[in-house]
């Protein structure tokens, strides 16, 4: 909106200042500054509103130090990290990119989905909370809308030479010519297709479609369908992995903005010709847009915790962590750089591994030798942690640094080729 009437008012009006809109820097580093503003001040209130609502945190006895002290916290709370991601991306995106539309909507619809699970627990007093099989649906919708539009909307494409581009045999939404590095005119494509960026491979792409070509004329449908299968996946499993993640005061929020803050590197160099071209990695056409919304994500993640850093003044619950997962996955799909996950999401993957092998350990054991064991003294990891006896200040900021440090490392795979 900011940004429609800034150029309304250089337009008409040649009103000075009004062309720092057109810098996404600008727009990102004014949207942090609004989302923490929105977080902190609004955030008391929906706090207070909250605890009016006796929506508290039923804790279960772990037998962790100082769970007790938590009974009662006030839950919810990512309501606070989806409005300070929202006002500030409509106020300062170009709301008719697609990729904003697609961000926005995965916000919005994994919010919605967290939001009706902790309503259910708190208001209908059921522990149980949403059905796991309408979790599920939820993340499938999400997938099959960010799957879809990847394979049909025009505006989602790759930017590549077009004499490349027919050889490979993709399809071109647009040809136009540019001047080329020499300064000699050259042709170049729009093309749509599954593509995405293989990490420490220099000039490599995947085409998920080309994968299926020993199928002959359906290669293309079955490369479809494999993609957005592949889409739902991620996004299920990165979302899961961020609520399992959210179990102690400022984790999931301090990891999620290391996360944000990356894939908002990954946003600019890829929808910047130059450096998509320096880099060897796709570029992406509309894609620098994302950096004003990875800039909200970023304000909202350092503002909520304000009030969620030890000890925690509110909860997110699944209406946050849920949230936070579901933008990650989505946002590293259409940025096709979803193959970097595992390394960016690595405190995500430790804490889904460590369930996993927990439960499988155990019921291994208890088949093999009547009698269960663990493998950790309890699951997810950081629990395994406190029962150490870590204090969950020194957990949480350990975990950070690691994931600071994948981060990094993250960021290098551009050039570790």
């Amino acid at each position: 909106m900011l940004y429609a009437l800034a150029r309304f008012l250089e337009t008409e009006f040649d009103l000075p200042g009004a062309g720092l809109f057109q810098f996404i820097t600008f727009r990102a580093g004014m949207a942090i500054i609004i989302s923490l503003v929105i977080s902190i001040i609004f955030g008391g209130s929906i706090i207070r509103w909250l605890r009016r609502m006796q929506v508290g945190e039923k804790v279960r006895d772990l037998g962790l130090e100082g769970q007790k002290e938590k009974e009662g916290t006030p839950t919810m709370g990512g309501i606070i990290i989806i409005l300070a991601i929202v006002v500030p991306c409509v106020l300062l995106a170009r709301l008719e990119n697609v990729y904003i539309q697609l961000m926005l909507l995965a916000t919005l619809w994994m919010g919605a989905i967290g939001f009706v699970d902790d309503y259910i627990k708190t208001f209908r007093r059921n522990k149980d909370g949403l059905s796991g099989k309408f979790k599920v649906l939820g993340q499938i919708g999400l997938g099959l809308i960010v799957g879809l539009s990847m394979l049909l909307n025009d505006g989602v494409v790759v930017r590549m030479d077009a004499q490349q581009a027919r050889a490979r045999g993709y399809e071109m939404v647009e040809t136009f010519e540019i001047k080329g590095r020499d300064g000699q005119p050259r042709q170049v494509a729009n093309v749509r297709a599954t593509l995405t960026d293989v990490p420490f491979v220099k000039e490599s792409h995947i085409n998920y479609q080309a994968a299926f070509s020993f199928l002959g004329k359906d290669a293309e449908l079955w490369g479809a369908v494999f993609f957005v299968l592949f889409v739902i996946f991620i996004i299920a499993a990165v979302s899961n992995a961020a609520n399992l993640t959210d179990g102690i005061d400022g984790l999931a929020t301090g990891v999620s903005g290391i996360v944000g803050v990356t894939l908002g590197v990954f946003a600019y160099v890829s929808g910047n010709a130059i450096a998509a071209d320096y880099l060897n990695i796709l570029y992406l056409p509309g894609t620098g847009e994302l950096v004003v919304f990875a800039a909200c994500f970023l304000g909202a993640c350092i503002g909520f915790l304000w009030y969620n850093a030890y000890p925690a003044q509110v909860f997110m619950g699944d209406t946050g962590s849920l949230m936070l997962g579901g933008i990650i996955g989505a946002m590293a799909i259409v940025l096709r750089k979803e193959l970097l996950l595992p390394l960016l999401c690595g405190i995500f993957v430790a804490e889904n591994l460590s369930v996993i092998i927990q439960v499988w350990y155990f019921k291994y054991t208890k088949q093999k030798y009547g009698q269960g064991r663990r493998v950790f003294l309890m699951a997810p990891l950081h629990h395994h942690f406190q029962k150490m006896g870590l204090p969950e200040p020194k957990i949480v900021t350990r975990f950070w640094i690691v994931a600071i440090l994948l981060a990094v490392f993250t960021v290098l795979t551009l050039k570790i080729r």
